[in-house]
C-alpha cells in the first residue's frame, strides 16, 4: 500500500486530518470551517485555499511544519 502524501493534490482533507490530527489547528487558526465540514472528504487542500482566498504553497507548508514534516 503506498503512503499518503501530504502534497497529494488529490488527498481529501478528512484523510489529511485523520493522518495528521495536529494539522487541525491550522485549520482552525485561518477560521476555516473545513474540520467536521460533510465536505471534507471530497475537498482537497486546493479545494480549501480557493474557498478561502488563501495562498496554497504557504498553508500547506503551515500544515507540513504542524505535522512535523517540514
Amino acid at each position: 500500500m503506498a503512503r499518503i502524501r501530504m502534497d497529494d493534490p488529490d488527498l481529501p482533507l478528512a484523510d489529511l486530518m485523520s493522518e495528521w490530527p495536529q494539522t487541525i489547528s491550522v485549520f482552525l487558526k485561518h477560521r476555516m470551517l473545513c474540520v467536521g465540514c460533510l465536505v471534507s472528504p471530497i475537498h482537497t487542500v486546493t479545494d480549501a485555499c480557493a474557498a478561502y482566498h488563501l495562498d496554497e504553497d504557504l498553508f500547506l507548508r503551515e500544515l507540513m511544519q504542524a505535522a512535523g514534516l517540514a
